[in-house]
């Protein structure tokens, strides 16, 4: 027996609440108040995982999130769980991962024999010949480490909170709660988290006295009095990541089984209290199962009561192992303490054997550790060994804020740099190692708070005295860096032989630092060793980049409620029951849901849509169009916005008159395409695609934000807030004049491409006469709750007219006649506005806008490019199926010279029509192609796009 559960103390657990769980199926015995790892240790469990590449035994290193080894699969549902971190519960079934069977017996453990034929990056060597397609399969096979239960189900939806204070302090050790204190004793509204159940930190097994209290007593009052002044306090909650104008994301777990809880707080200023990470000491064989980190050893034992070996061999190069190296001897382990100083050490632990000048050479064991042999030659037997190569701090999130690291050789770390505006960094994250000096850095953080709030070490003060051991270039045997990714001195070196030596290249070809490690106990150990290796110092090689997350979130924290309709929400029209009453038939386009024709659900859908589209040519039709985008552009420098905006130039347009144009994408594919309205001088709408308002909306504010300030253009979108109703046909104008709407519909006062306003009902309404038909048309605008009336007042109206109301399907009939595009549709992915017949303001325009520089690339100018074009087939026939290809036969192959978009039967015109993407289609009008779908093949003649009223005569322009 080795480890142990001691029979008292341990003031996280509550021995009168025992339970069991089990562990790669054997039962493990612990109390309320136990992590996986905590019990695992009490009941001397010694391996708990295998490494990722090698399959090497691994043990607990750590005691939070800092634990690269013990990762653990939880019921099924959470793969690569920490031990360390994770509650243990009564009846919970953990599992090793990356282990087959089990982390025991690992049938994989073969591997760690052929390690020299694999070390870093070896994969992409070895396997690209004869290719890689041979071997992918299997090595997909083996990555990963744990696997989520394909039965399993979710708990419920992750709750997302948005939530503003003051104050965010992340870190509830002595230096977060001194900050909390202080802040809100200058009446700031704090949020205080931290990702302990517990508050106090380091308070909770290193030795303390704050203000002439117990460390325990002074934690709890302190957090007492915060919750009772309505400070939010946020226990067992990962500050993850810090993203743009200081957001930054929380994850909070819960005890009783419910998802996690995503937070978004927007502080007005952020404490970061983060602690630091205990590092590991280089020497050979550092992986065996029982080799800890000393401080996680004494939060064991004073937390949990487990002292984690009886013959316990603590090394050390600094004096924070010495309380470790007391504690765990008067708990009755034997103890010698190897320190790699000569002088300048505290006060010899009592009971514990101390050798001075000494290192750690090796550690010997196969399954768990037997002993240790020392620089000298000489050697130790031992079941456990704690190791201390210092502090780092933990830094990760002030770094994700952009915050610069300066090196301190005083510390042998990286330090926090320049501040950064907003952000305060305090206590062992920005370096302090005693009370008193966690205080004081608290106290400067917020001055002019009152030394009498500040609160004051009266107890024992710890000290440094580091003396820096790195990893050494050419060190003998097998000594770990990495343990999550199984990096080792050899590979850094021989990343350094192949000239990986940028800290980024070194990164990634070794993996050092890389998965939900992040660098937490490998990071620093590994720059300094490319440091040695290179003749460089630690800062001269630099830092990696951290990133979000700080710790994994489960991917159903981010997705939140957005599941069914609550991730794709379904957008309604402000007369959709008035449509259902008149028998429309739903469906959903671009999503939203809309009448796809009248008549019900009993007629037939395809002579309700063709008589539909063959009155609206007779006479006049009606059509919701509440869904096209109505997003206003506002501000003194909204004409050069939209300018820029679009691919033609906007800024001509005289208010009062509307233009088409399109939107293009960075690499000068067709966005979006619509109306664009200029009301006056400084204020345009954009009437853009219904499926695109989002995006265009988006896109919108994203160049704003980039080019332009709110004091010179604003946006707004007021699409869901007016209803848009059509009006269009032959007889439009008639029917629009029943109404009395208080303007001219004269043509010469409201010609086509113009706007004017009227009056309906007391409201006003904004009529814009553009056409998506090919007909004369009128878009009424007007409040969305008070669109019914004037839907049932154009319907009566109609009736003499014989008005006919379409749904979406006539419509694109419609629109397919006059060879008007939709986007989507009728484009792709690479689609360029010159494809469309659109080349004026590629070949005239010479001002800046989205898009231009990719108009001119070879690839734009490539003379075989898919264009717009009609494609007509006899009469009687069928109409060419969307999506079958044109086809060449040259060269004896099939070859695809492009594809049908739109097709439809044109009841006006009696015989189909079509649009297409043809390969130098524009130069091929009259021509005849062969069209395969299917394995059948027919023909059709390639024409221009518009085949109903070429001339435009029906638009009375």
């Amino acid at each position: 027996m080795t480890a142990s559960r001691l029979a008292t103390g341990g003031s996280a657990i509550d021995r009168s609440r025992p339970i069991r769980f089990s562990f790669d199926g054997t039962t493990v015995q612990g109390f309320a108040g136990d992590t996986i790892a905590s019990a695992l240790l009490a009941g001397d469990v010694a391996v708990v995982g295998r490494s990722f590449k090698y399959h090497r035994p691994r043990g607990i290193w750590g005691a939070g999130v800092e634990e690269p080894n013990a990762l653990v699969d939880v019921g099924g549902a959470t793969p690569n769980t920490r031990a360390t971190t994770e509650p243990a519960r009564d009846g919970l079934v953990a599992k090793s991962v990356n282990a087959t069977p089990n982390a025991l017996v690992d049938r994989n453990a073969f591997l760690d024999r052929f390690s020299r034929f694999i070390p870093a990056a070896f994969y992409y060597k070895t396997f690209m010949w004869p290719d890689w397609h041979m071997f992918e399969p299997r090595i997909r096979a083996m990555a990963g480490l744990g696997k989520v239960d394909a039965g399993w189900a979710s708990p419920g939806l992750s709750d997302q909170i948005n939530h503003h204070c003051d104050v965010l302090v992340v870190g509830a050790g002595p230096a977060g709660l001194a900050a909390a204190k202080l802040a809100a004793g200058a009446d700031q509204s704090v949020v205080l988290v931290d990702d302990q159940l517990r508050a106090g930190g380091s308070l909770g097994h290193r030795a303390g006295e704050v203000d002439g209290k117990s460390a325990t007593e002074w934690v709890d009052e302190t957090v007492a009095n915060l919750a009772a002044n309505g400070h939010l306090i946020l226990p067992w909650t990962t500050a993850f990541g810090i993203y743009d104008h200081n957001l930054v994301g929380l994850n909070q777990r819960h005890l009783d089984g419910r998802s996690d809880t995503l937070w978004r707080v927007r502080p007005r200023r952020i404490v970061l209290a983060t602690g630091a990470i205990e590092r590991p000491l280089p020497f050979a064989n550092n992986d065996l199962p029982g080799i800890l980190s000393a401080d996680a050893a004494l939060a064991y034992l004073r937390r949990h009561a487990v002292l984690v070996g009886r013959r316990i061999v603590v090394a050390t190069n600094n004096d924070s192992a010495y309380e470790v190296a007391e504690a765990v001897a008067e708990a009755g382990a034997d103890v010698t303490l190897v320190d790699i100083r000569r002088d300048g050490m505290p006060a010899a632990p009592v009971n514990a054997r101390v050798l001075k000048g000494r290192a750690l050479a090796s550690a010997r064991g196969k399954l768990r550790v037997e002993g240790v042999t020392l620089d000298d030659g000489s050697r130790l037997d031992a079941d456990c060994v704690l190791v201390s190569g210092g502090w780092t701090p933990t830094i990760h999130l002030f770094g994700q804020a952009r915050g610069k690291l300066a090196w301190s050789e005083a510390r042998a770390a990286f330090l926090p740099g320049d501040p950064v505006d907003g952000i305060s960094v305090v206590g062992a994250a920005a370096g302090a190692v005693c009370l008193s000096d966690v205080f004081a850095g608290v106290a400067d953080a917020f001055p002019g708070k009152g030394s009498a709030a500040t609160p004051r070490s009266t107890g024992p003060e710890a000290t440094g005295g580091i003396v820096a051991a790195w990893p050494m270039p050419g060190s003998k045997g097998r000594i770990w860096i990495d343990y999550q990714n199984d990096v080792t001195v050899k590979d850094v070196e021989l990343a350094a032989r192949e000239n990986f030596v940028s800290v980024e290249h070194l990164k990634r070809y070794t993996t050092l630092g890389m998965a939900t490690d992040q660098g937490k106990t490998s990071n620093l150990p590994g720059l300094a060793l490319m440091a040695g290796i290179t003749g460089r110092t630690v800062p001269e090689v630099g830092t990696t980049t951290y990133r979000p997350p700080f710790t994994p979130v489960p991917l159903a924290s981010f997705a939140g409620a957005r599941v069914g309709e609550l991730m794709a929400p379904v957008r309604r029209l402000p007369l959709e029951n008035v449509h259902r009453a008149s028998g429309a038939v739903f469906q959903e386009y671009g999503g939203w849901l809309r009448p796809a024709h009248y008549g019900g659900r009993d007629a037939d859908a395809d002579r309700a849509i063709q008589d539909e589209a063959r009155r609206a040519r007779q006479s006049v039709a009606l059509f919701d169009g509440s869904t096209l985008g109505k997003i206003e552009v506002i501000g003194p420098q909204a004409a050069a916005f939209v300018d820029f905006l679009y691919y033609n130039t906007m800024s001509t347009l005289k208010p009062g008159r509307c233009r088409y144009g399109f939107m293009l994408s960075e690499n000068g594919v067709v966005f979006d395409d619509g109306v664009l309205v200029r009301l006056d001088e400084h204020r345009f709408v954009i009437s853009c695609s219904s499926s695109h308002v989002a995006a265009v909306h988006a896109r919108l504010e994203e160049w704003r934000q980039d080019r332009f300030g709110r004091d010179a253009v604003y946006i707004h979108n007021a699409t869901s807030e007016m209803a848009t109703l059509t009006v269009s046909g032959p007889n439009a104008r008639k029917l629009l004049e029943r109404l009395k709407l208080g303007l001219s519909l004269d043509d010469a006062d409201l010609p086509h491409m113009a706007v004017g306003h009227g009056r309906y009902g007391g409201d006003q309404v904004r009529i814009a006469r553009v056409s998506f038909t090919g007909d004369r048309s009128y878009e009424i605008s007007i409040r969305a709750d008070r669109a019914e009336p004037l839907w049932a007042h154009l319907r009566q109206a109609g009736q003499a007219l014989d008005a006919v109301v379409i749904g979406l399907e006539a419509l694109m009939i419609l629109r397919a006649e006059k060879g008007f595009i939709v986007i989507g549709k009728d484009t792709d992915g690479t689609t360029l506005p010159h494809d469309l017949g659109s080349e004026g303001p590629r070949a005239k325009r010479k001002t800046e806008y989205v898009g231009r520089r990719s108009l001119f690339t070879e690839e734009a100018s490539r003379g075989n490019r898919l264009q717009l074009v009609g494609l007509t087939v006899p009469s009687g026939e069928a109409p060419l199926p969307t999506g079958a290809h044109g086809i060449d036969r040259r060269d004896g192959k099939l070859k695809s010279q492009g594809f049908v978009t739109s097709s439809y039967q044109s009841p006006t015109l009696g015989r189909p029509v079509a649009l297409g993407l043809i390969e130098r289609g524009a130069t091929r009008h009259g021509e005849t192609i062969e069209i395969q779908h299917l394995g059948k093949i027919r023909t059709a003649t390639i024409a221009a796009a518009c085949a109903f009223d070429p001339a435009g005569d029906r638009l009375n322009a």
